[in-house]
């Protein structure tokens, strides 16, 4: 038992080696050439923003070992406010790790639920969830799988109707974690099928719409961070590049097919935002995809969880002018914000809402948001969900503060839908519309 005990620990010690002498920082930018500069510096010190800064409010960034001097030199020349996140990314990580560990002790015996909201749970129990929300909730409920990952995954959402589609109404759909390590945004979506089907307080929402919620977009990305590379963002194929068996992945949220590859993207496949060899080369793409085309003249809002951030950002990202449609979504992007600011605690941030390119100074093509919107998705939406604040030094949400998340998410959900569905009826009455964007 001695011996068992020693292996595990040094098991669990040597997970995250990956990150040994790895660095993180606060960053604030205060003005927008600070922040354009910062952004500009990405692809030369090959940093990772885990966390994006805005003008005033800090974000969080990854610096690697090589580029760590050369990062403080810029900083201290630009004159970009910044202070340490972690010193040691790899014992920072350990500390997540018990963090997690010490909660699933501590709630263990509490809940009799296999999915709870007081911690992140593995991509098996997700799937179990799932699946066990179909069996029991069969008269509204229908698992699909369009298809395996990479991996050979099972591929799985859910979707949600009180007539199986049948009789025409709204759609709303749903996905996240599509970046693996942003493991808050899972909870949302499981979240929002409890509320749907189990613990039902807006009975309008299912009377009024159908809906599609997809918790896990890239599970053998969601599998990898979770057991093996914490930080790892993108998918695992393996077939994109002759480089891609030694760096695999793709990042998910640079792959469609909108403006592809052609800025805020990387054509190096050991790049976090390497685009694919191709539009839609990766499955998981692909199956969002075909619920966007099956469903699009149905579709009345379509919102991917991202994380960190409190954002919530619309189209069009690749140049940051604005959609004929930005009136309406920026007024029912701010009216989701209202309701979440109103349902969250004091010392998260606030949401920002509008444009993307223009909220981030910064600018990238193939977003899953974008391309939605594009082909027709009225309301197309990426939530950045809450994060990191002043003072903390994880790479995570605290673990008590899932359920919080999730309820608060909920909230702007619940406004959003109702906002989106009296759009659609008055789209509905208004012949030949069409969003795609041609230029």
């Amino acid at each position: 038992m001695k011996v068992l005990l020693v292996f595990l620990f040094a098991s669990v010690y040597a997970k995250h080696e990956l990150y040994e002498g790895w660095k993180s920082f606060y960053v604030k930018p205060s003005t927008d050439v600070q922040l354009k500069s910062l952004r500009n510096l990405n692809p030369e010190l090959d940093l990772d923003f885990i966390s994006y800064p805005t003008v005033d409010r800090e974000g969080v960034v990854v610096v690697k070992p090589p580029f760590q001097d050369d990062f403080l030199k810029f900083m201290a020349e630009e004159n970009i406010e910044y202070w340490v996140h972690a010193e040691d990314v790899k014992a920072q990580l350990d500390q997540d790790d018990q963090l997690i560990e010490a909660q699933r002790k501590a709630t263990r015996f509490s809940r009799s639920e296999r999915v709870t909201y007081e911690n992140y749970q593995p991509l098996e129990v997700i799937y179990e969830y799932m699946d066990t929300v179909a069996r029991k909730y069969s008269q509204t409920v229908t698992l699909v799988t369009p298809a395996n990952s990479f991996e050979g995954r099972p591929i799985k959402y859910l979707k949600i109707s009180k007539d199986n589609f049948k009789s025409g109404k709204p759609v709303i759909f749903l996905d996240a974690g599509l970046h693996a390590r942003e493991w808050i945004t899972i909870p949302t979506v499981t979240y929002a099928i409890h509320k749907l089907v189990e613990n039902v307080t807006e009975p309008d929402l299912l009377d009024k719409f159908d809906w599609i919620l997809f918790p896990v977009v890239n599970p053998d990305g969601y599998k990898y961070s979770y057991d093996v590379a914490r930080l790892w963002r993108k998918t695992r194929s393996t077939d994109q590049h002759s480089l891609s068996a030694m760096c695999p992945g793709v990042d998910g949220n640079r792959n469609y097919d909108f403006f592809w590859n052609t800025v805020g993207t990387s054509s190096n496949p050991c790049s976090d935002q390497y685009a694919g060899g191709r539009p839609f080369s990766e499955v998981e793409t692909r199956a969002v995809d075909g619920i966007l085309k099956e469903h699009l003249n149905k579709l009345a809002m379509y919102i991917t969880m991202h994380s960190f951030g409190s954002m919530i950002l619309y189209s069009w990202g690749h140049d940051g002018t604005l959609s004929e449609h930005a009136f309406d979504l920026h007024t029912v992007g701010v009216k989701m914000a209202d309701v979440i600011v109103k349902s969250s605690l004091s010392h998260f941030p606030r949401y920002i809402v509008g444009n993307s390119a223009l909220v981030l100074n910064y600018r990238a093509s193939g977003g899953s948001e974008d391309y939605a919107h594009s082909i027709g998705v009225k309301l197309a939406y990426t939530f950045e969900l809450p994060g990191f604040g002043r003072g903390g030094n994880g790479f995570i949400l605290n673990p008590r503060y899932i359920k919080q998340v999730s309820a608060e998410t909920w909230a702007g959900v619940v406004i959003g839908a109702r906002e989106a569905g009296k759009l659609f009826n008055a789209r509905s009455t208004q012949p030949n519309f069409d969003n795609t964007r041609q230029d």
